[in-house]
Formats: structure tokens, C-alpha cells, sequence
């Protein structure tokens, strides 16, 4: 008898509850925003139950209001992916109790209720918690974690995620490791630990674990036939890889973004140069030129140093926030490639200045949206990144050039990353990396092949300016040459 398919409906600690269409988990400012805004609505409750002295809430508004209090930083806390995941679920859960048994009761105080409708936040949907706990097994597969490195809670939803991608060495660890803390108190029981671990060994192709905690199962209740049939037929079969042991196996990319850089490429580097440039002799910058660091050389990768102040990139990110929607693909496509959200900002004094610069660094036009695309500002989400891709979409008005500014710094992952050559440049605030995409004749460079690595640990923003052909004839000269 084959082995029965492992049920999963995502049997977590949320409830099904209808909400508003609202994106969370790729954008950890917005799980922030989320969480100021649950202080709001707490405190407005707690006003409108002191007024009606309602009985059946007094109770329950204390417990919600110090799990909200303002010792708590929610910006602080979405440096960690962690964090940032049991609070998107906290929430969740918290909302909808709200909804369910406090609103109702409040039908009292008149005064307070269009302040409580106003208020009152889009509930986050179960698919951005499940997106979320998605992240995080991203972060385990790319840098190698364990489940003990990550979280001590909420390990078998996460496991669940992994199954339903087929991850299911991920899924069993996480598997393993909630079993491991099993207690009396868990959601989950025994019984459903160990089926879950059978059928992800079996799946991953370790049938001796798989029998292993079948055979577990069975000792739990000797009268289930299933199981016993399940057993018997997974003893006639054979096929033992380790599924403890992660894969040593990596790409490129995934390599760079672990930060083990080939020492062949590490001393190339520390073979280029800084300087202060001009951008050519541009007025502007004769009193100030700007600090110019060689990241390398075919591609050429340059780094600027201090091209935007503090000041500026608050503004940006006040600019930002209440626009910011998910960041596609191509025209128009959303894909998990791509954790994070983003807006193209209109001009202003301080997007318009910031402009200025990139035109006067960099040597390009930046006079129509012919010649350039306007300034586009992200923040990254849980675990957030952006696989391997070009600027370059082989369009007839082709990005030439990206002007990538850091307006974060981030602690651990969120390189920007070069496969086909070996490079990683670790986001530094204030600083931003220049190249061109494409060849003087107007092909594609291959070697510009990028990727923005997961987020392990801080708050990733970043504004990208993509300069396009248009406009940039006399600027950067064509070349017939099929070697340029």
C-alpha cells in the first residue's frame, strides 16, 4: 500500500477569519506600522470600556495593552526575522479576538465609534503569517541554520510550510525540534509530530527514519491498522540519505551571500583603488568631490561614500512608507524571488537634489523619464531578498546603468551579490554602488548578474535610480566594437 499523502491545511494557531486585502510579511516597516497601529486601537478601547464600564472586557484589555506597551521598540524588533514573525502572528491572533469579542461589546459608548472604525487595521491574512515562516526557511537553507538557531516557537507551523513546499528536510528538523520540546501545554500533539516526521523522511528518501518514528506511532497506539500497514510496507522498501546532515551543496549566489568569497577575488580587490572624484570635472563637485572606492573592475562596480545624509534618507522613508506596495518583476508580475516592497517617488526638493547628484557622480542625464526612471525606494521583508537577475529587461529603452543607494545598514545577510564574478558588497549607509549594464555597443554584460541575499538579521532599505539609453548619446558614446 503507498504510503498516504500528508494532509496539510495548515492546522496552525490562527483562526479563518475574513480580512482586507493587505500585504505584511515583505515589508518589515510595514509589521512595524501594524503594531503602532494596534497601540492606537488598544488605547481608544480601553477609553471607550472606562467610559461604559463594560464588564465583560475589563479583564482582557490590561493583558492586550502591556502586551502593546510603549517600552516595547517594534523597529528595533523587526531586525530580527524572528521577532518580526511572531509578532505578524501575534497580531493576527490579537486582531481577530478583538473583532470577535471585544467590538461587540462596546456598542455602549457612541462617542467612541467612528474613532474605533477609523482605527481598527487590516487583520494579516494566514497566507502573510505561512510567507513569513516561508522566509525564515529560506534563511535556513541559505545560511545553513539549524531550527535551535532560529526559534523555539511556533516550530511546527514553520515545519508546516517547509512540507508544503517540498523542503522536507527543513520541514523535518523543524519537525524534530518541536517534538523535542513536546510538553503538556503544546497545541500540537505527540501523534501528529510523528506523522509529520514519518512522511517527511519517507519523502526526502530516508525510509529507515521514516520507519523509525512509524514504528514510534504504532508503539503510541498498537490497534491502529494504518499504521501498522504503513510500517510493514516501508520495511520492503530500501534508500537511507542523511536527512540531519543540510546539503553542502550551493550556487553561486548562495555562497557569496554566506560571505565565502574566494581569496583569489578578495585579493584582486584589495588590489583597487579609492580616490576623490570630480565626476569628470563637473563644477559641483570641485569643491566637494565625492569619495570614489573601486569594487571592482570587469564589470566596473563603484562605490560612493557619504552621498546622502541621514537627514535626506528619513525624509525618503517618511515619503515612502504610506505608498510602499509589493515589488514586482518585469511589467507587472509578483514573485517570491522578490520579498519586499517598494514606490517609485515623485520629484521633490529632496528627491530632485538627490537627482542632481547621481547626475553629476555619475556623468549621465537625468533631464526627461527618457533618460531616466524615477527614484525607486524599498524596504525588504522577512527574510527578504532578490534572486539572481539584470537591471537590464531587453527593452527598446534599455536601463544603461543602476545608481543603487543604501539608506540601512544591515548586520548580518542583504548583500548585494555578483555570481558570475565573485563579488559580495555589504550594504553601508549613506553609500551607494554604480555600473553600467550593458556594453558600449549596447549588448548585455553578463557579468552584471546580481542578487540582493536574504536578510538574516536587520532593516534593509535601499533607493535605486535606473538610468535608461535615451538621452545618453553624448554622455556614454556607442561603440561598434563587439569587444565594448
Amino acid at each position: 500500500m503507498a504510503i498516504k499523502e500528508l494532509t496539510v491545511f495548515m492546522v496552525c494557531f490562527w483562526i479563518v477569519y475574513s480580512v482586507a486585502e493587505h500585504e505584511y510579511f515583505s515589508s518589515t516597516d510595514q509589521i512595524a506600522q501594524l503594531y503602532g497601529k494596534m497601540k492606537d486601537l488598544l488605547k481608544v478601547f480601553s477609553q471607550c470600556n472606562d467610559a461604559a464600564n463594560v464588564e465583560t472586557t475589563k479583564s482582557v484589555l490590561p493583558n492586550l495593552l502591556f502586551s502593546y506597551s510603549d517600552s516595547e521598540n517594534p523597529e528595533e524588533a523587526m531586525r530580527n526575522p524572528v521577532a518580526a514573525y511572531r509578532l505578524l502572528g501575534q497580531m493576527r491572533n490579537d486582531l481577530i479576538f478583538i473583532e470577535q469579542h471585544i467590538q461587540p461589546n462596546l456598542y455602549l459608548c457612541e462617542e467612541y465609534h467612528d474613532e474605533l472604525d477609523a482605527k481598527l487595521p487590516d487583520i494579516p491574512q494566514l497566507e502573510d503569517v505561512d510567507a513569513a515562516a516561508s522566509g525564515l526557511i529560506r534563511l535556513q537553507e541559505i545560511y545553513r541554520l539549524h531550527p535551535e538557531d532560529i526559534t523555539k516557537d511556533e516550530a511546527y507551523h514553520v515545519g508546516l510550510v517547509a512540507y508544503n513546499e517540498n523542503k522536507f528536510q527543513h520541514a523535518f528538523l523543524w519537525f524534530l525540534y518541536s517534538l523535542d520540546r513536546l510538553t503538556e501545554y503544546s497545541t500540537t500533539t505527540e501523534e501528529e509530530l510523528l506523522h509529520s516526521l514519518s512522511f517527511s523522511a519517507y519523502h526526502f528518501g530516508s525510509l529507515s527514519v521514516a520507519i523509525y518514528f512509524s514504528q514510534e506511532l504504532l508503539n503510541l497506539d498498537p490497534s491502529n491498522d494504518e499504521v501498522r500497514v504503513q510500517l510493514n510496507w516501508l520495511l520492503r522498501l530500501q534508500s537511507n540519505p542523511d536527512i540531519s546532515t543540510l546539503n553542502t551543496e550551493s550556487s553561486d549566489y548562495e555562497t557569496l551571500c554566506r560571505g565565502e568569497v574566494d581569496e583569489r577575488t578578495s585579493k584582486r580587490q584589495r588590489a583597487l583603488s579609492c580616490r576623490y572624484s570630480t565626476g569628470g570635472g563637473n563644477p559641483r563637485l570641485m569643491y566637494a568631490p565625492v569619495k570614489e572606492e573601486m569594487e571592482w573592475d570587469e564589470p566596473l562596480i563603484i562605490r560612493y561614500h557619504d552621498i546622502i545624509s541621514d537627514r535626506e534618507i528619513e525624509i525618503l522613508k517618511n515619503i515612502s512608507i504610506s505608498q510602499l506596495s509589493r515589488s514586482q518583476i518585469g511589467k507587472g508580475t509578483v514573485s517570491d524571488i522578490r520579498t519586499s516592497q517598494s514606490v517609485f517617488l515623485e520629484e521633490n526638493y529632496t528627491v530632485s537634489r538627490i537627482n542632481q547628484r547621481i547626475a553629476d557622480i555619475s556623468g549621465l542625464s537625468m533631464e526627461s523619464e527618457e533618460s531616466a526612471e524615477s527614484l525607486h525606494v524599498q524596504n525588504y521583508g522577512i527574510g527578504g531578498r532578490y534572486e539572481p537577475h539584470y537591471d537590464a529587461w531587453d527593452n527598446e529603452n534599455e536601463r544603461i546603468a543602476t545608481f543603487l543607494i543604501y539608506m540601512s545598514d544591515v548586520e548580518i545577510g542583504g548583500a548585494t551579490v555578483f555570481p558570475k564574478v565573485g563579488v559580495a558588497l555589504q550594504p553601508e549607509k549613506g553609500s551607494a554602488v554604480f555600473w553600467y549594464n550593458l556594453h558600449k555597443n549596447g549588448t548585455l554584460d553578463l557579468k552584471t548578474l546580481h542578487a540582493g541575499c536574504p536578510v538574516l538579521m536587520g532593516n534593509k532599505w535601499v533607493a535605486n535610480k535606473w538610468i535608461l539609453e535615451y538621452g545618453q548619446v553624448f554622455r556614454r558614446p556607442c561603440s561598434l566594437s563587439d569587444r565594448e
